[in-house]
């Protein structure tokens, strides 16, 4: 007799690994090599998560965890049932996504989940559209476990509270709501005890970061974000470099990036729209203020909003600051200010320059470092290859990092990738990029190995807590453009504007509280 998904009311993974059913479970396990060969993982040791948030990276991430052997996807969460009106990469990314993952036979799958078209969603950025909502998802989780002859079941919630009230024997949760909603339902998974794993940002205010990484700690679980930075190669070769003297100390860095690719700089609209069938706005507004609904702010375009999202920062400061500090083992800056294109009252500036002032460490002197938005960058060094002016031009995406130091420079792409030393001494030089088959993803693999009782993720809750502060500080200061933010991080305080220092623990709506 085996054991599957199916029965696992009876014997579970988590009664079996706390070993209440021990003795039970040795009779009824059949060892993993009669069952199914190499990289079998018996139902009894599958981690259960649920997927809360399922648009675009909700759904990528979620088709990411169903490949894994280890994991099995038991339930999943939207307050959207369902829409074709999520961003994706390229055209009907995320279903080609879905019909590889399923395999042969499956060449076909999802024909009404095909993408309705494209979307022009600010002057120079053209999307197309997919599929996203909890029904999508469900879909392509039953039949991913019906292709490969498993338990098929898996449930449909809208409301998160309800998921986790009713499915009794879960392992962890995926979180990639949009950002108002992170802290909410991380506190409320790992009060149960559930390992959590949270889109970036981690958390949408500097006191929610303080609370998550708290409780994560108190509570002992596998409580990461997915930002691979701190364990990418190009990290680990910068630091090794920067340790070698090869700048000299690092004084300043500049980090630019071509986002945001959504409508900022804009008032709110005016009137309201009819709320889409099948999804609950109330719900999807949960921690924040409420307002009637409008398509100028889902799905996707929330990111420009105050309320809901953190701005180009909050959307990629968390990679390169994850990476950042790491290399230079930064602390809490001391202060920031920042300067942009025109304010409006809801929504963060087209274009910005962000300047945040870090303390000394050990050997390591103060250093500033200046993020640039909007297609702003800093000026040009000389000397460089006609190459690497591309980055400066809009090459490579039009975002990239600059370390300057006493003795040279130091430049790469946003995340640290394919770094490369001025002068060129001709000792330093980059491994070469890994070619083919895509790259897993680290956070994710150090995560599942956490929930199994491994070391916790480099980018844990509690790690991540010091780099969310910083770049929500800049967060803070894109709001109050040509302010100097004095931050004293012992009382989780900007000391020298209370206006700033309302937004550094605002309160949520009374019945989402956390």
């Amino acid at each position: 007799m085996t054991i599957n998904d199916a029965t696992s009311n009876h014997v579970s993974r988590r009664e079996v690994v706390h070993g209440t059913l021990a003795a039970v479970a040795s009779f009824l396990i059949v060892p993993r090599h009669v069952l199914g060969g190499a990289g079998f993982v018996p139902p009894s040791d599958k981690i259960t998560i649920a997927s809360i948030g399922l648009g675009r990276q909700g759904m990528a991430i979620t088709i990411e965890l169903l490949a894994r052997p280890e994991v099995r996807i038991v339930a999943v969460c939207d307050c959207n049932e369902g829409s074709k009106n999520y961003v994706e990469y390229e055209d009907n990314d995320l279903l080609k996504s879905a019909r590889k993952l399923l395999g042969q036979g499956y060449e076909n799958w999802g024909a009404d989940l095909a993408s309705p078209g494209e979307a022009q969603l600010t002057h120079e950025f053209r999307t197309s559209l997919g599929a996203g909502g909890r029904e999508p998802a469900r879909r392509l989780v039953e039949a991913y476990y019906e292709s490969r002859r498993g338990a098929a079941g898996c449930h449909a919630y809208k409301d998160y509270r309800e998921l986790l009230a009713q499915e009794k024997d879960l392992d962890a949760v995926y979180i990639a709501t949009p950002d108002h909603w992170h802290a909410a339902i991380s506190m409320a998974a790992m009060r149960q005890g559930k390992h959590v794993l949270c889109q970036k940002p981690m958390t949408h205010s500097i006191g929610d970061a303080r609370r998550v990484a708290a409780l994560a700690r108190e509570k002992n679980v596998a409580a990461a974000v997915t930002v691979n930075n701190p364990s990418s190669d190009s990290t680990r070769t910068i630091a090794e470099w920067l340790a070698d003297g090869a700048i000299g100390h690092v004084r300043e860095v500049h980090n630019w990036s071509s986002r945001p690719f959504w409508p900022q700089g804009i008032e709110r609209p005016a009137t309201a729209d009819p709320v889409p069938a099948g999804l609950d706005w109330d719900l999807w507004l949960g921690p924040a203020p409420e307002r009637p609904f409008n398509k100028a702010y889902l799905p996707f375009v929330w990111r420009g909003w105050y309320d809901f999202g953190d701005g180009s920062f909050g959307d990629m400061g968390c990679y390169s600051f994850a990476g950042v500090f790491k290399i230079l083992n930064l602390t809490p800056p001391v202060s920031v200010e920042a300067s942009s294109s025109e304010s409006y009252a809801e929504t963060f500036p087209k274009a910005s320059i962000v300047h945040l002032n870090f303390p000394a460490v050990g050997e390591r002197p103060a250093v500033r470092m200046s993020w640039y938005d909007g297609g702003l960058r800093p000026p040009r060094p000389t000397g460089l290859s006609k190459e690497d002016q591309r980055l400066f031009a809009g090459g490579e995406d039009g975002e990239g990092i600059l370390y300057i130091g006493d003795k040279g420079i130091l430049l790469a792409g946003f995340n640290g990738n394919r770094p490369r030393v001025y002068p060129d001494t001709g000792k330093y030089h980059a491994p070469s990029a890994k070619r083919g088959g895509g790259q897993r993803d680290v956070a994710i693999d150090q995560w599942l190995a956490a929930c199994k009782g491994g070391p916790a993720p480099l980018a844990n809750f509690e790690s991540q807590s010091p780099v969310t502060e910083a770049f929500l500080l800049g967060c803070i200061a894109q709001r109050l453009p040509g302010e100097f933010l004095a931050w004293d991080t012992q009382k989780m305080r900007i000391t020298s504007s209370e206006k700033a220092n309302a937004y550094v623990d605002p309160a949520a709506r009374k019945e989402y509280s956390i």
